[in-house]
């Protein structure tokens, strides 16, 4: 492959983490402004509740950065999260930089190395590292809405717009 192409590969990866953190950022100030009630208040979704859709959201990106360092025994959080909603908060924080950071370190040939990961209900797959990058920022979006939907249920309003059309427009800002 061209290196000018694998180039334009990780600056679009890394375009997408930029996103997918700034999105996570606005996702995590909702949590921090709703009640222990609305966080826990049962509701009619993918997930039971707030919290289950955030414990979702966190989970997935924390184990991708298990998965692409081959961690043996990767923990999926929404198997058995006890913490509180801060633990949570800072677990996806920082699981929303690693992302990024890990790409930033990434070498421009690993986007396309090979990365063993394991379903959370059993059985593994192997898809190429940018393939990875991509799924785990959709997965992140597609849940995001999920959780528009969910503090919506629970009475929270106060919803801002997280499409990256105004991640780019704010950017231009």
């Amino acid at each position: 492959m061209d290196k000018s192409i694998k180039t334009m590969h990780k600056q679009f990866l890394l375009a997408i983490a930029d996103y997918n953190t700034w999105a996570n950022g606005i996702a995590i100030e909702w949590l921090q402004q709703i009640s222990d009630e609305q966080w826990q208040q049962v509701i009619s979704s993918s997930f039971p509740s707030v919290r289950q859709t955030a414990v979702h959201i966190a989970s997935a990106e924390k184990v991708w950065i298990d998965f692409w360092h081959n961690v043996a025994d990767p923990v999926y959080l929404s198997a058995g999260f006890e913490g509180s909603r801060q633990d949570l908060i800072t677990i996806w924080e920082n699981a929303s930089a690693g992302l990024k950071r890990f790409i930033e370190n990434c070498a421009e040939e690993d986007c396309q190395r090979p990365v063993v990961f394991k379903w959370p209900r059993g059985g593994e797959m192997q898809m190429e590292f940018s393939q990875t990058c991509v799924h785990v920022f959709n997965h992140s979006t597609y849940h995001r809405g999920q959780l528009v939907n969910a503090l919506r249920q629970v009475g929270f309003t106060k919803l801002s717009s997280t499409d990256m059309a105004t991640y780019y427009r704010v950017r231009q800002s």
